[in-house]
Formats: structure tokens, C-alpha cells, sequence
């Protein structure tokens, strides 16, 4: 029996830190929780699930949390599939609420990963421990794994550096009109160019921030959300995948997306050429180049001509990213959980000045990993109520 439309989001908050020496992880997490539950209308104690991931979570994490938070929930997760896990979480509310094992879910980030200085994905492990030496080069970071794949992209299909920075000026125009965006000066593609590359051939601002931050959502059954504070955002479509290295030599630009949102779609009845607007995951520019080619809103190849022009702006054809992603707005280390955030603001339209006219549908697709060596894909199909 398909969950679609039955689930919906009922609150969200975003936290409003890009940087807090001040606070922990679960401060910001707790900070949050209050937030998301009163932009909806409920109280703590409405909470029965709980859902969350962080850069420090370990096993056990989700009980201390819980009893940071003073829950006792009957339904918990905490994977962790990287920047994907809260896209995914989404997901996993959603399946045991519609299986009855719990009514209200509480999906939580937060993170200090910048006021803590951490090197995220700066130290390849490849030849350094035994299940990484089979899938990478020896010492393969997570931006070197993504320039692979860029070059690769360009060698195969022609695309060039210039395409590749359009998407990173477009998120920073999305980026000026949102208060709380960390990088809001705008760009030019010339600028990308010319910022230093950090790993051939990205450049420095084809890259993602480091951030502090975090957020929450409120997800509960369709019916009980029309009762509550805010216009409910449903649960349409919804899918989840893994890429790995297989046992062979797979295609590199075939990504786990692909899965993902095929899954998503069918559960949704819809297409890519539905959507309204898309929040799709921006570690990199080339992350955004290959998921919309997965995703279907463009064939393969042909992501380089896609985005050029004024296509991924909020009057174009596929609004991308409207709240500056993690290019120019926020990256605390795992993003998922802001793609739902903006999706949700966007279709109940509160974005204020970044807001997309009157849109019904919303793609969010997450990534977690390293595109060319293993990562995740998580995809939504969001609709307004």
C-alpha cells in the first residue's frame, strides 16, 4: 500500500547560526526542536519519534539525545548515510507513521563544524585501511573524488569550466536574497574562474562553505497536520539508494540519483518536467550537474547546456536551490536537512524575497559519500496541500 500523500511535513525550522563557539551540537539540535515545533502548533510532548544524525553521533547518540531533549520516543533512527540522512529520515518518518508505530516524528541536525574547525572530507583514507584501498586511490579526498568526476564529465561530453561556474552564480544571486546566507555578495562567472583551483578543474568557489548550523522537521500523518498552525507540505513520492564501486568497473557518472528519483517518481506519479522547483545537494558544482542529469530533467551529456543561462533562477524553467545552498548559504558538515527546509518554506510560500511564484511541486534529492568511489542518493517529491 503506497504511503504517498498520506504523510506530511508540519513544521520546520532552520537555525539561524553560521557561526556559534557559544553552542554545541545539541544546543542548536534542542534550539531547533523548539523552533520546528512551534512554527506548527505542537508541544513536546507530542513527539513520540525521534530521528537524527551528526559528524559525532556515535551508536548510543540517539539515546543521549533523547535524554538531552527529555523524549522517551517509541519509534527512533539514527542513520547516518552522510548529507542525505535527514532527505532520507523523511522517508523513514513517513514509513512508520504509516505503519503506526508513532504519530509525530522529530527529525534533528545541528552542528559546529566550522567554529570547531573541522577538516571535513580533507584526509583520504584509500590505502590507509583495507575496504577503502579496493575503491579509491591511495589517499583520495572528497574534493579530488569530485574533480574525477568533473573531468571525466568534460572529457566525455565537452562540458566546460564556464558551465560548471553558472551554477555557482546562480546560487549565490538565490544566496543575495536570503537574510541568513552566509556568502551573499554576488559573483561572476569570471570570478569562479579566477578563484584558485582547489582540484582540477574545480575552483574554490565551485566548492561548498564550512558552516555552523542545523535545523528540524515535524512530520505527521496528513490529516493531523491540516489541524495544525501551518498549510501541511505532503509526502508525494520518496526513494533511497546506494552507488558503490560494484565488482567491476561502473559508469562514474551513473549515480545513485538515478535510482533515487526513478523511485521517487513512480511512487509520486510524476515527472520531471512537473516539478516546480528543485533543492538538489551542492557540495560541489559538478554534484549539481550530475544529479539533474539522473534525476531525468536532462539526458545524460547534457547537464553543460542545461544550466547555462537563466534556467536554474527563481523565474526560470527549474528553480534550483533557492536559499543559496551549500555553495553560498550554509554547510554544517551534512546538508540534507536545509534542502527539505526551503522545499517546505518554498511551497507554503514563505521564502519572501527568493520565493518561487505559486509552486505546487518540489523535487529535494540528497547526497551523502563520494560521488565516484561509495556514496547515497535520497530523493522527495513534495506537494503542496
Amino acid at each position: 500500500m503506497s504511503l504517498s500523500g498520506k504523510v506530511a511535513l508540519a513544521g520546520v525550522y532552520e537555525h539561524p547560526t553560521r557561526w556559534a563557539p557559544d553552542k554545541t551540537d545539541w544546543q542548536i539540535m534542542a534550539e531547533s526542536a523548539r523552533g520546528a515545533l512551534e512554527d506548527c502548533g505542537l508541544e513536546k510532548g507530542d513527539v513520540d519519534g525521534l530521528l537524527a544524525a551528526g559528524l559525532g553521533m556515535g551508536g548510543l547518540g540517539i539515546i543521549q539525545l533523547s535524554e538531552y531533549l527529555d523524549l522517551k520516543p517509541r519509534f527512533v533512527d539514527s542513520t547516518n548515510i552522510g548529507g542525505s540522512s535527514f532527505v532520507a529520515h523523511v522517508n523513514h518518518a513517513a514509513a512508520a507513521i504509516h505503519a503506526g508505530l508513532c504519530e509525530v516524528a522529530l527529525i534533528l541536525y545541528g552542528s559546529t563544524a566550522a567554529s570547531s574547525a573541522m577538516a571535513i572530507g580533507t584526509g583520504g583514507q584509500a590505502g590507509r585501511e583495507p575496504s577503502a584501498a579496493f575503491v579509491a586511490p591511495y589517499g583520495l579526498t572528497t574534493v579530488g573524488g569530485y574533480a574525477m568526476a568533473a573531468q571525466l564529465h568534460m572529457r566525455r561530453y565537452g562540458t566546460t569550466s564556464e558551465q560548471l561556474a553558472r551554477i555557482a552564480v546562480q546560487t549565490r544571486e538565490h544566496a543575495s536574497l536570503n537574510p541568513a546566507a552566509k556568502m551573499r555578495k554576488p559573483i561572476t562567472i569570471e570570478d569562479v574562474l579566477a578563484s584558485r583551483v582547489i582540484s582540477d578543474p574545480l575552483h574554490l568557489l565551485d566548492c561548498c562553505i564550512i558552516s555552523d548550523g542545523g535545523g528540524a522537521l515535524i512530520v505527521t500523518s496528513t490529516q493531523r497536520a491540516r489541524d495544525l498552525r501551518k498549510r501541511p507540505v505532503r509526502l508525494l513520492g520518496c526513494g533511497e539508494a546506494v552507488w558503490h564501486q560494484e565488482t567491476g568497473s561502473p559508469d562514474l557518472l551513473t549515480i545513485a540519483a538515478r535510482q533515487s528519483g526513478e523511485r521517487a517518481f513512480e511512487m509520486a506519479g510524476l515527472t520531471p518536467r512537473e516539478i516546480d522547483l528543485a533543492m538538489v545537494y551542492d557540495s560541489f558544482t559538478i554534484t549539481v550537474l550530475l544529479t539533474l542529469e539522473n534525476l531525468g530533467f536532462c539526458k545524460p551529456g547534457e547537464g553543460g547546456p542545461f544550466v547555462e543561462g537563466d534556467r536554474l533562477s527563481r523565474t526560470g524553467g527549474l528553480p534550483l536551490n533557492l536559499d543559496g545552498g551549500g555553495l553560498s548559504s550554509n554547510h554544517p558538515g551534512m546538508r540534507g536537512i536545509f534542502l527539505v527546509i526551503e522545499a517546505v518554506k518554498q511551497l507554503r510560500g514563505e521564502s519572501g524575497p527568493r520565493q518561487v511564484a505559486d509552486p505546487a511541486l518540489a523535487l529535494v534529492h540528497g547526497t551523502g559519500g563520494l560521488l565516484t568511489t561509495q556514496h547515497s542518493g535520497a530523493t522527495l517529491v513534495l506537494g503542496a496541500d
